[in-house]
């Protein structure tokens, strides 16, 4: 089963509508967006026409690259002033502390669960791309409860959130890092998620024949989005997320089903 993530995605954003619908006021979801990168500004495109979709104004503020870190705090402070909540757009620029960035967006705002002063089980929402993970399983009926599960990559966008909820859903996981693991774990594993940006290094002999395996690792190369599985991992795989198409469109549509969770606390 090759994942289409965009399927998936028209879904949860037919539940959403009416239920942002029904709130009868106008929901103000804000952006900030640091210096100019073509593949920042496409995926700012797709979350500024999800929430055009889904009637929610999206409010933007853009920052200069050559900014310090006080010039971008100041843009976080202005978009928690005016919105629901904040995204801060990532990467942002070499040598500004993302921490120290991110930790300025609140729990009660924090739609993208990245504010590392706050533990997991005690988040009002989850990490996006985690979420789009066990929306992925669920939907394809693959059991999370008892599964053995590799998580690759400990990064703060998909390896550690997805670990703590996979964990939090009963599965086993072990992680696979340059200081934690092996890549022979993956031949043992139920479940694999990617999260490394290592492009096309796991490969099928890596795999257990039926893994289910998500790939939520993209980066960049020869000027296209590639995930950390080589596309021939789908002949083994019971469940596959290509990239792109497959996790990502389903982790946009997360951040507005987070959105829905903090607005209507």
């Amino acid at each position: 089963m090759i994942v289409d993530g965009k399927v998936i995605a028209e879904e949860i954003y037919a539940e959403l509508v009416p239920k942002f619908a029904a709130i009868r006021r106008t929901i103000k979801l804000g952006i900030v967006v640091v210096g100019a990168n073509p593949i920042i500004e496409s995926f700012v495109r797709i979350k500024t026409q999800a929430a055009e979709r889904l009637g929610i104004e999206m409010m933007r503020i853009n920052v200069s690259e050559h900014s310090d870190a006080g010039k971008i705090l100041q843009a976080v402070d202005r978009s928690l002033a005016n919105t629901h909540a904040v995204i801060v757009q990532l990467p942002l620029p070499a040598g500004i502390d993302v921490s120290e960035i991110l930790a300025a967006v609140p729990n009660e705002k924090d739609v993208d669960a990245l504010n590392p002063k706050i533990a997991e089980e005690d988040r009002l929402v989850h990490a996006p791309v985690a979420l789009a993970a066990v929306e992925i399983l669920k939907r394809n009926n693959i059991p999370i409860a008892g599964a053995r599960t590799v998580v690759v990559g400990a990064g703060r966008l998909v390896g550690a959130p997805s670990r703590w909820l996979l964990q939090s859903l009963g599965a086993s996981v072990s992680m696979f890092t340059l200081e934690e693991g092996s890549i022979e774990d993956l031949k043992e594993a139920d479940i694999v998620v990617l999260g490394a940006g290592n492009p096309g290094f796991v490969k099928p002999e890596h795999l257990k024949k039926g893994v289910a395996l998500i790939d939520a690792g993209t980066s960049e190369l020869n000027k296209k989005i590639t995930g950390d599985a080589d596309p021939a991992c789908a002949e083994a795989a019971s469940v596959f997320t290509p990239v792109p198409g497959g996790v990502g469109p389903v982790a946009v549509a997360m951040i507005f089903r987070n959105l829905l969770a903090l607005v209507a606390r």
